[in-house]
């Protein structure tokens, strides 16, 4: 399978701060490929070098086998830092970058109809741009980026700012075009967006590369360390039970009042199965397996970073 973005050796430097530090990074084609860091990663600065809008200090990047400038009708790209023309009508504006990427006039609005009834918003053709709320601006960013039907799609933040509603259906749009055979490259840093849609993960902090992986096998290497057990009676009684089987470390308070136990470094979770059951205090008892959120906290921790870092200007 050939890989439609290559970056060996990729650094770059704002002054005294170096943005991003050597990263190699191959996406295969048709990946669906989640960028997740805390803000101030490098996640940003690197997708705005794949675009050759900024230039690496060192190492290549190669983008459908060339640079993007070269590539670009065939990438589809969505800033983090969202525009439209204000005083354009949303049918004329979609028409406009739609000329731009090559699609003749009737063509061009024929997809822009095609695709405000595919993205949910209905009637706003004639509406110009400024008229519309932040979120709908959004979504007719999102078609101007894909309306050109790209074989790449680089996607910067694509959920931030939008509402749940609108969230799922930029979600469903995304699965759609992957499903298509396109490859997609996205940033985050909302865990929940990577662990639902995508099949890879990339893990930036601090400029550096912590993870390069599928999601299947970032799963797998991250074993459970908690118990879940169920209990209908007292919270309280229930945890000293389950903090004297041998092999707990801690308990704690689940937010539907379960108890869950923590194993200590020397003990498996698995193995605390057996013994907080035949406590018979529990009405069940299952293993907590780490969310995605769970193992990007670890790994950034362990990096000596944060799991949430303050926004920087070269993000």
């Amino acid at each position: 399978m050939n890989d439609s973005v290559v970056l060996q050796g990729v650094r770059k430097r704002f002054g005294s701060t170096e943005a991003v530090r050597g990263i190699d990074l191959a996406i295969p084609a048709g990946c669906l490929c989640g960028v997740l860091g805390p803000n101030g990663a490098g996640k940003s600065t690197t997708i705005r070098m794949l675009m050759s809008i900024i230039y690496p200090d060192q190492g290549s990047i190669r983008v459908l086998g060339s640079d993007a400038i070269a590539m670009k009708d065939r990438i589809g790209y969505l800033p983090e830092e969202r525009g439209l023309y204000k005083k354009m009508r949303v049918l004329e504006y979609l028409a406009y970058i739609g000329a731009l990427k090559g699609l003749a006039g009737s063509e061009s609005q024929r997809r822009a109809h095609d695709w405000l009834e595919r993205i949910e918003l209905p009637g706003v053709e004639r509406k110009r741009c400024e008229e519309l709320s932040k979120g709908m601006q959004q979504k007719v960013q999102f078609i101007a980026s894909v309306m050109h039907d790209p074989e790449l799609i680089i996607l910067d933040e694509p959920f931030s700012g939008l509402d749940p509603v609108n969230s799922r259906v930029l979600a469903r749009i995304v699965t759609e075009l992957h499903a298509g055979g396109r490859t997609i490259l996205f940033s985050t840093h909302q865990m929940h967006h990577a662990e639902s849609l995508c099949d890879r993960v990339v893990l930036i902090n601090r400029g550096e590369k912590l993870l390069d992986e599928s999601l299947d096998a970032v799963r797998a290497c991250h074993r459970p360390t908690t118990v879940v057990a169920r209990t209908d009676g007292a919270f309280e009684d229930a945890a000293a039970v389950a903090a004297r089987v041998p092999g707990v470390a801690s308990v704690e308070r689940a937010e539907d009042g379960s108890v869950l136990a923590h194993a200590d470094d020397r003990t498996d979770a698995i193995d605390l199965l057996a013994p907080l059951a035949a406590t018979r205090r529990f009405t069940g008892v299952s293993l907590k397996r780490p969310t995605l959120d769970d193992i990007f906290v670890e790994l950034v921790t362990a990096h000596g970073g944060h799991a949430r870092q303050p926004e920087h200007d070269h993000a």
